[in-house]
Protein backbone atom coordinates (compact mmCIF):
# COMPACT_ATOMS: atom_id res chain seq x y z
CA UNK A 1 0.00 0.00 0.00
CA UNK A 2 1.44 3.37 -1.07
CA UNK A 3 1.66 5.86 1.80
CA UNK A 4 3.71 8.64 0.16
CA UNK A 5 3.79 9.16 -3.60
CA UNK A 6 5.64 11.86 -5.55
CA UNK A 7 5.27 12.28 -9.31
CA UNK A 8 7.33 14.69 -11.44
CA UNK A 9 7.86 16.87 -8.36
CA UNK A 10 9.65 20.19 -8.80
CA UNK A 11 10.31 22.98 -6.34
CA UNK A 12 11.88 26.33 -7.18
CA UNK A 13 12.62 28.99 -4.56
CA UNK A 14 12.66 32.66 -5.53
CA UNK A 15 15.67 34.59 -4.23
CA UNK A 16 17.22 38.03 -4.73
CA UNK A 17 19.70 36.40 -7.12
CA UNK A 18 16.96 34.74 -9.14
CA UNK A 19 15.18 31.37 -9.03
CA UNK A 20 16.87 28.41 -7.29
CA UNK A 21 15.65 24.95 -8.22
CA UNK A 22 15.80 22.77 -5.11
CA UNK A 23 14.05 19.66 -6.49
CA UNK A 24 13.80 18.47 -10.07
CA UNK A 25 11.53 15.74 -11.42
CA UNK A 26 11.37 13.69 -8.22
CA UNK A 27 9.43 10.42 -8.56
CA UNK A 28 9.14 8.18 -5.52
CA UNK A 29 6.80 5.65 -3.95
CA UNK A 30 6.98 4.82 -0.23
CA UNK A 31 5.01 1.81 0.98
CA UNK A 32 3.39 1.31 4.37
CA UNK A 33 5.97 0.14 6.93
CA UNK A 34 8.99 1.17 4.84
CA UNK A 35 12.04 2.69 6.51
CA UNK A 36 13.33 5.07 3.82
CA UNK A 37 16.58 6.99 4.19
CA UNK A 38 17.40 10.03 2.03
CA UNK A 39 21.11 10.57 1.51
CA UNK A 40 23.08 13.09 -0.54
CA UNK A 41 25.43 16.05 -0.23
CA UNK A 42 24.45 19.22 1.62
CA UNK A 43 21.98 21.29 -0.37
CA UNK A 44 20.69 18.37 -2.45
CA UNK A 45 17.08 18.78 -1.32
CA UNK A 46 16.80 15.92 1.22
CA UNK A 47 15.32 18.08 3.95
CA UNK A 48 13.33 20.11 1.41
CA UNK A 49 11.62 16.94 0.19
CA UNK A 50 10.89 15.86 3.77
CA UNK A 51 9.40 19.30 4.43
CA UNK A 52 7.25 18.94 1.31
CA UNK A 53 5.86 15.67 2.69
CA UNK A 54 5.09 17.51 5.94
CA UNK A 55 3.37 20.38 4.14
CA UNK A 56 6.04 22.84 5.35
CA UNK A 57 7.18 23.56 1.77
CA UNK A 58 4.99 23.57 -1.33
CA UNK A 59 6.15 22.12 -4.67
CA UNK A 60 6.12 24.35 -7.75
CA UNK A 61 4.79 21.56 -9.95
CA UNK A 62 4.06 17.84 -9.94
CA UNK A 63 2.00 15.92 -7.40
CA UNK A 64 2.63 14.67 -3.86
CA UNK A 65 0.19 12.65 -1.77
CA UNK A 66 0.38 11.43 1.83
CA UNK A 67 -2.12 8.72 2.74
CA UNK A 68 -3.99 9.67 -0.44
CA UNK A 69 -4.30 13.31 0.69
CA UNK A 70 -2.43 16.50 -0.05
CA UNK A 71 0.39 17.17 2.46
CA UNK A 72 -1.65 20.05 3.96
CA UNK A 73 -4.65 17.74 4.45
CA UNK A 74 -2.38 15.06 5.93
CA UNK A 75 -0.91 17.59 8.38
CA UNK A 76 -4.39 18.61 9.53
CA UNK A 77 -5.27 14.91 9.88
CA UNK A 78 -2.19 14.42 12.12
CA UNK A 79 -0.81 11.82 9.73
CA UNK A 80 2.82 12.26 10.77
CA UNK A 81 5.18 13.15 13.59
CA UNK A 82 8.28 15.22 12.81
CA UNK A 83 11.68 15.00 14.52
CA UNK A 84 14.08 17.88 13.80
CA UNK A 85 17.89 17.95 13.81
CA UNK A 86 17.92 19.52 17.28
CA UNK A 87 15.74 18.08 20.02
CA UNK A 88 13.95 21.42 20.43
CA UNK A 89 12.70 20.71 23.94
CA UNK A 90 11.39 23.64 26.00
CA UNK A 91 13.81 24.03 28.95
CA UNK A 92 11.10 25.26 31.34
CA UNK A 93 8.99 22.14 30.76
CA UNK A 94 9.74 18.70 32.17
CA UNK A 95 10.30 15.82 29.74
CA UNK A 96 6.72 14.72 30.36
CA UNK A 97 5.52 18.29 29.83
CA UNK A 98 7.36 18.51 26.50
CA UNK A 99 5.80 15.27 25.30
CA UNK A 100 2.36 16.40 26.47
CA UNK A 101 2.53 19.72 24.61
CA UNK A 102 1.14 18.55 21.23
CA UNK A 103 -1.47 16.50 23.08
CA UNK A 104 -2.57 19.58 25.01
CA UNK A 105 -2.82 21.57 21.78
CA UNK A 106 -4.86 18.79 20.15
CA UNK A 107 -7.26 18.68 23.09
CA UNK A 108 -6.61 15.19 24.45
CA UNK A 109 -8.04 14.54 27.92
CA UNK A 110 -5.61 14.68 30.87
CA UNK A 111 -5.99 10.95 31.49
CA UNK A 112 -5.27 10.19 27.82
CA UNK A 113 -2.28 12.54 27.91
CA UNK A 114 -0.85 10.76 30.95
CA UNK A 115 -1.26 7.34 29.35
CA UNK A 116 0.33 8.44 26.07
CA UNK A 117 3.28 10.03 27.87
CA UNK A 118 3.81 6.84 29.87
CA UNK A 119 3.57 4.68 26.75
CA UNK A 120 5.93 6.75 24.58
CA UNK A 121 8.51 7.14 27.35
CA UNK A 122 8.54 3.36 27.59
CA UNK A 123 8.93 3.07 23.79
CA UNK A 124 12.09 5.21 23.82
CA UNK A 125 13.42 3.66 27.04
CA UNK A 126 12.99 6.81 29.15
CA UNK A 127 10.58 5.52 31.77
CA UNK A 128 11.24 7.28 35.06
CA UNK A 129 12.46 10.51 33.44
CA UNK A 130 9.06 12.19 33.07
CA UNK A 131 9.75 14.77 35.82
CA UNK A 132 13.31 15.58 34.74
CA UNK A 133 14.10 18.75 32.81
CA UNK A 134 15.92 18.68 29.43
CA UNK A 135 19.14 20.10 30.92
CA UNK A 136 19.30 17.09 33.23
CA UNK A 137 19.49 14.68 30.27
CA UNK A 138 22.32 13.85 27.86
CA UNK A 139 22.06 14.86 24.21
CA UNK A 140 21.07 11.34 23.19
CA UNK A 141 18.37 11.17 25.85
CA UNK A 142 17.01 14.56 24.77
CA UNK A 143 16.72 13.32 21.20
CA UNK A 144 14.88 10.21 22.40
CA UNK A 145 12.48 12.51 24.25
CA UNK A 146 11.99 14.44 21.01
CA UNK A 147 11.13 11.16 19.25
CA UNK A 148 8.67 10.36 22.05
CA UNK A 149 6.98 13.72 21.51
CA UNK A 150 6.60 12.96 17.79
CA UNK A 151 5.12 9.53 18.62
CA UNK A 152 2.75 10.75 21.34
CA UNK A 153 -0.31 11.19 19.12
CA UNK A 154 0.36 7.88 17.36
CA UNK A 155 0.69 9.06 13.76
CA UNK A 156 1.38 6.33 11.20
CA UNK A 157 4.30 8.22 9.64
CA UNK A 158 7.46 9.43 11.37
CA UNK A 159 9.60 12.02 9.52
CA UNK A 160 13.14 12.46 10.89
CA UNK A 161 15.56 15.15 9.71
CA UNK A 162 19.10 14.09 10.69
CA UNK A 163 18.07 13.48 14.30
CA UNK A 164 21.42 11.95 15.30
CA UNK A 165 23.76 14.11 13.21
CA UNK A 166 25.15 16.11 16.14
CA UNK A 167 25.83 13.10 18.37
CA UNK A 168 29.09 11.19 18.78
CA UNK A 169 29.49 7.84 17.05
CA UNK A 170 29.00 5.68 20.16
CA UNK A 171 25.72 7.39 21.11
CA UNK A 172 24.64 7.36 17.48
CA UNK A 173 25.16 3.59 17.25
CA UNK A 174 23.03 3.04 20.36
CA UNK A 175 20.25 5.26 19.04
CA UNK A 176 20.35 3.54 15.65
CA UNK A 177 19.79 0.21 17.42
CA UNK A 178 17.03 1.71 19.55
CA UNK A 179 15.32 3.23 16.51
CA UNK A 180 15.24 -0.12 14.70
CA UNK A 181 13.66 -1.74 17.75
CA UNK A 182 11.10 1.07 18.00
CA UNK A 183 10.28 0.72 14.29
CA UNK A 184 9.80 -3.04 14.71
CA UNK A 185 7.46 -2.49 17.69
CA UNK A 186 5.37 0.30 16.15
CA UNK A 187 5.45 -0.65 12.42
CA UNK A 188 5.53 3.05 11.50
CA UNK A 189 6.48 4.28 8.04
CA UNK A 190 9.70 6.26 8.52
CA UNK A 191 11.35 8.89 6.32
CA UNK A 192 14.89 9.59 7.57
CA UNK A 193 17.39 12.19 6.32
CA UNK A 194 21.10 11.45 6.89
CA UNK A 195 24.58 12.28 5.59
CA UNK A 196 25.96 8.95 6.84
CA UNK A 197 26.25 6.01 4.43
CA UNK A 198 26.61 3.39 7.22
CA UNK A 199 23.59 4.84 9.03
CA UNK A 200 21.46 4.81 5.87
CA UNK A 201 22.40 1.22 5.05
CA UNK A 202 21.99 -0.03 8.62
CA UNK A 203 18.54 1.46 9.18
CA UNK A 204 16.73 1.28 5.89
CA UNK A 205 14.54 -0.97 3.82
CA UNK A 206 14.99 1.54 0.99
CA UNK A 207 17.77 4.09 0.40
CA UNK A 208 17.09 7.12 -1.80
CA UNK A 209 20.31 8.60 -3.20
CA UNK A 210 20.08 12.25 -4.25
CA UNK A 211 22.31 14.46 -6.41
CA UNK A 212 23.60 17.99 -5.76
CA UNK A 213 21.20 20.85 -6.47
CA UNK A 214 18.88 20.72 -8.21
CA UNK A 215 17.97 17.69 -6.12
CA UNK A 216 17.30 14.63 -8.25
CA UNK A 217 17.04 10.97 -7.33
CA UNK A 218 20.00 9.13 -8.83
CA UNK A 219 19.24 5.71 -7.31
CA UNK A 220 16.67 3.93 -5.16
CA UNK A 221 18.21 0.91 -3.44
CA UNK A 222 16.01 -1.82 -1.98
CA UNK A 223 17.89 -3.33 0.96
CA UNK A 224 18.40 -7.09 1.02
CA UNK A 225 19.42 -7.08 4.70
CA UNK A 226 17.19 -8.90 7.21
CA UNK A 227 14.87 -6.70 9.30
CA UNK A 228 16.64 -7.74 12.51
CA UNK A 229 20.10 -6.20 12.31
CA UNK A 230 22.77 -6.41 15.01
CA UNK A 231 25.44 -3.71 14.73
CA UNK A 232 28.04 -6.21 13.55
CA UNK A 233 26.02 -6.75 10.36
CA UNK A 234 27.96 -3.71 9.16
CA UNK A 235 31.00 -5.97 8.76
CA UNK A 236 29.16 -8.35 6.43
CA UNK A 237 29.86 -8.55 2.69
CA UNK A 238 26.20 -7.80 1.93
CA UNK A 239 26.27 -4.58 3.98
CA UNK A 240 29.54 -3.47 2.36
CA UNK A 241 28.11 -4.18 -1.10
CA UNK A 242 25.03 -2.00 -0.46
CA UNK A 243 27.21 0.77 1.00
CA UNK A 244 29.38 0.62 -2.14
CA UNK A 245 26.30 1.06 -4.35
CA UNK A 246 25.22 4.10 -2.28
CA UNK A 247 28.69 5.60 -2.63
CA UNK A 248 28.66 4.98 -6.39
CA UNK A 249 25.23 6.66 -6.63
CA UNK A 250 26.53 9.72 -4.79
CA UNK A 251 29.58 9.84 -7.05
CA UNK A 252 27.44 9.51 -10.18
CA UNK A 253 25.27 12.41 -9.04
CA UNK A 254 28.33 14.66 -8.75
CA UNK A 255 29.61 13.58 -12.19
CA UNK A 256 26.21 14.27 -13.80
CA UNK A 257 26.16 17.70 -12.14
Amino acid sequence: MSVIEAKALNLTFQSNDGPIQALRDVNLNIEKGDFVSFIGPSGCGKTTFLRCIAGLEHPTSGTLTVNGMTPDEARKARAYGYVFQAAGLYPWRTIGGNIRLPLEIMGFSKSDQAERVRKTLDLVDLSGFEKKFPWQLSGGMQQRASIARALAFDADILLMDEPFGALDEIVRDKLNEALLKLWARTEKTIGFVTHSIPEAVYLSTKIVVMSPRPGRITDVIESTLPRERPLDIRDSAEFIQIAHRVREGLRAGHIDD
